[in-house]
């Protein structure tokens, strides 16, 4: 090997190497309603907290990608609604010479856990900037939701397969049986 060709091998080999890495994290939306107040404020605290999140992921570039972590909580308190805080939360990743199946396990497993942090953060900061009680989510295990739901849509897929076939093979016996019955009546 020459000189050259000895300089281009460590860069082509570093050129073909997985590579994940987040290149941003920002806040791309968030809301926070109080509609009863003050009139919440003077009640007793009871809250009863419902936590709805999703995650979605867009091709932004060859090999980057925005995944989006949307979290809303929603607050009631006796009966009223005290507060309504949504998040959305983002970040732009870079995937670099990865295999689909393990790309989707970084988007959509990986990507979240590193996002949930943030979002978590902003919304506590949002909460308590409406003086209602610190507000700490716990953690969301995105990899392990991520986990579930693939198995959960194989096995849908199994099932799906599965009925598909037998429909296949009852109008086939069906036309098996009757053809047997026209050559019986001959």
């Amino acid at each position: 090997m020459s000189e050259n060709d000895q300089a281009k091998a460590p860069a082509q080999v570093a050129s073909n190497r997985p590579l994940f890495d987040l290149i941003r994290v920002y806040a791309k939306d968030s809301s926070l309603e109080t509609p009863h107040s003050p009139i919440v404020f003077q009640s007793q605290w009871k809250p009863e907290l419902q936590v709805k999140f999703d995650t979605k992921t867009t091709k932004i570039a060859e090999d980057q990608y925005e995944v989006t972590l949307r979290i809303t909580v929603s607050c009631n308190n006796e009966g009223k609604t005290a507060f309504i805080c949504e998040v959305t939360q983002a970040g732009v990743f870079l995937l670099r010479n990865i295999p689909t199946e393990a790309g989707e396990f970084l988007l959509g497993g990986t990507a979240p856990n590193i996002l949930f942090p943030y979002a978590r953060e902003f919304i506590s900061s949002l909460v308590s900037r409406a003086t209602f009680p610190q507000l700490n989510l716990a953690p969301i295990n995105f990899e392990a939701l991520f986990r579930a739901r693939k198995a959960q849509q194989e096995a849908q897929a199994q099932q799906t397969a599965a009925a598909s076939n037998e429909e296949k093979s009852e109008p086939a016996a069906k036309e098996e049986g009757e053809t047997k019955g026209k050559k019986s009546k001959k």
